[in-house]
């Protein structure tokens, strides 16, 4: 085919599956249901414009291309929940990603090889495991807008990131078990644990390399640190495959850590990452739904609609009940219906087929349908059960940020969000005793639904989320900041009280050298410890500095330190000799900052 034409193709698709996205939200359906039927359309057993999914190949093309597209959209799943938020509700997440998994798929496949005769009890077993499976993709798609309880909202976003690794297994364990006769529970117990032990140990140390690395390498331009966290994802991915592990769960932790530590570039990660997972996502899709032809999913459909039944009715709501300790009978039934299935499922189910399962392609056609009829059941009641049950609440289960985050970026700042949780120490504290540093700004207190402008004198209370405006300078210092405002002290931190001294402070004043650090955050100057950081400039690195021996240092082109009163003598100087409007500008903040 000409290039112009794939080219052309290639946009006109993503753009209907863009399209089909946006009429899904409207529906209250996960953009899955209408981008898989988009590809049905188009494909061999519908206009016929794409003809996939006829030879034996394409299962393997789309197997490979579907890997890939998941393991971008868990490494993005990671990134965007950020340690914090799942933290609180990390042991339940595991338990329903684990034991709930396992509980779903055993019930299933019990289901499956009763209406399925066809079936061996492994195959049944095949099945039962790839509709267990949830879809982080799904699950978020739903979850944006809802008004279901925060609680409840992060812990299915953290199962969702870490059941694929689980279901995956018990599918290749049941291959196996069929493919070697000799094949055992040992054998499979020490499938599931070496590959998940793998995964896991590649994942975290990949994941603190990629933080090393941003915090500590400045790269030359801004648009190298999405290319760095791609290939942090890949290493991943391909370090645990390669070394017999889950790369699914690899590349999620990878990007758990990562998202959860403070960098510079953070949040421009992040973004681009969001935009690459909606590819990954609408190319996925696609792909699933050319696979798939309609007609074969006719003969099915009673006994598919059953399966669905039974998993999204009856096995995912038991096992919730049974391992969701810590929440409400309501709040456990809830987290079994959240469980939405989408590409993940179909992504397995094709396993069976490149291994030459004897009922591989049933087991396709069954998991596909199966997906089909319980996204659009569970997608389109979600809301209505949630209230039915009485665990919805006044607030967003995702909040969205009140602006566009990349315009801020460009201009050199981030805006944060602080929720405020019932044991934060900031709570019941008026806004003037947060101790904002000067390059930050709090914008908006959204309580409820009001939005409350800010005073000094306005008290901070459990369940306000507060909108911070940061400069991208200080964006570190600032969530050392937050840190506080979780576990205190509140307030200002009491400067260390000058040392006694036996002779006059003497000022020192030379050339900054690459062996003297960052200037942009010293952490000594002049052999004395940097206790805090004052200033921070902002049309080139440097800083202003409180030392631990009482004085003061300026760091950047020159470092000074010395008592206020010349230090402040050599910034007047500096700022009559001032050739740039950054330059005075730095000189008359250093000024007023040591004349206090």
């Amino acid at each position: 085919m000409d290039v112009g034409l794939v080219a052309l193709a290639v946009g006109a698709l993503l753009t209907a599956g863009i399209g089909a996205s946006l009429l899904a939200g409207r529906l209250r359906l996960p953009g899955l249901v209408l981008v898989l039927i988009l590809g049905m359309v188009l494909g061999s057993d519908g206009l016929q414009w794409i003809n996939f999914g006829e030879k034996p190949e394409d299962y393997d093309v789309a197997q490979n291309a579907a890997i890939m597209a998941l393991a971008l959209i868990l490494y993005e799943g990671g990134l965007s929940s950020g340690w914090a938020e799942i933290k609180p509700v990390i042991r339940v997440s595991v338990l329903l990603a684990t034991v709930g998994t396992a509980l779903t798929a055993g019930i299933t496949a019990v289901a499956a090889a009763l209406l399925f005769t066809e079936l061996s009890n492994l195959e049944a077993l095949i099945l039962g495991s790839t509709v267990a499976a949830t879809d982080a993709a799904a699950v978020f798609a739903v979850l944006r807008g809802s008004t279901l309880r925060r609680k409840l909202a992060r812990t299915l976003e953290g199962e969702s990131g870490v059941n694929d690794p689980i279901a995956v297994l018990l599918v290749l364990a049941s291959i196996d078990a069929i493919n070697h006769p000799d094949f055992g529970l040992l054998d499979a117990l020490w499938l599931g644990v070496s590959e998940l032990a793998v995964g896991a140990a590649v994942g975290l140390a990949i994941g603190g390399f990629g933080v090393w690395v941003l915090q500590r390498v400045t790269l030359p331009s801004a648009g190298l640190y999405p290319v760095a966290s791609v290939a942090f994802a890949a290493m991943a991915y391909g370090g645990a495959d390669t070394l017999g592990g889950t790369g699914f769960l690899a590349v999620f932790l990878a990007g758990l850590v990562i998202g959860s530590a403070t960098s510079p570039a953070r949040r421009t990660i992040i973004t681009f990452h969001e935009g690459l997972a909606w590819v990954a996502q609408l190319a996925l899709f696609l792909l699933l739904g050319l696979l798939v032809n309609p007609g074969d999913l006719i003969s099915i459909i009673p006994e598919g609609a059953a399966i669905a039944i039974v998993t999204a009715v009856f096995a995912r709501p038991l096992a919730s009940v049974i391992v969701a300790y810590g929440f409400t009978l309501p709040e456990r039934l809830m987290l079994g219906w959240a469980g939405l299935r989408g590409a993940t499922p179909i992504v397995f189910a094709t396993f069976p087929v490149t291994e030459d399962i004897p009922h591989g392609e049933l087991i396709f056609q069954v998991a596909f349908f199966v997906v089909l009829f319980s996204t659009i059941l569970q997608g389109l009641t979600i809301e209505p059960v949630a209230r039915w049950l009485g665990v919805t609440s006044d607030e967003a289960a995702i909040p969205a940020p009140l602006v566009e985050p990349v315009l801020l970026n460009r201009l050199g700042a981030e805006t944060m969000q602080f929720p405020v949780r019932p044991d934060d120490a900031i709570a019941g504290h008026p806004v003037r005793e947060l101790g904002l540093p000067r390059e930050a700004l709090l914008n908006v207190i959204v309580r409820g639904e009001r939005a409350i402008p800010p005073r000094g004198s306005t008290v901070i209370q459990v369940g306000d989320q507060l909108h911070v405006l940061v400069r991208q300078e200080v964006a570190v210092e600032f969530r050392e900041l937050m840190r506080r405002w979780r576990k205190g002290p509140i307030g200002l931190e009491e400067r260390p009280r000058r040392r006694p001294r036996s002779r006059p402070s003497v000022t020192s004043i030379r050339p900054w050298q690459p062996d003297d650090g960052d200037p942009q955050r010293p952490k000594t100057l002049a052999g004395n410890e940097v206790v805090e950081q004052l200033r921070t400039r902002r049309d080139e690195p440097g800083a202003l500095v409180l030392l631990e021996d009482g004085r003061y240092g300026v760091s950047g082109p020159l470092m000074a330190v010395g008592p206020s009163g010349e230090l402040q003598a050599f910034a007047r100087r500096r700022l009559a000799n001032a050739t740039s409007p950054g330059e005075r500008a730095w000189w008359q903040e250093v000024v007023g900052a040591l004349a206090r």
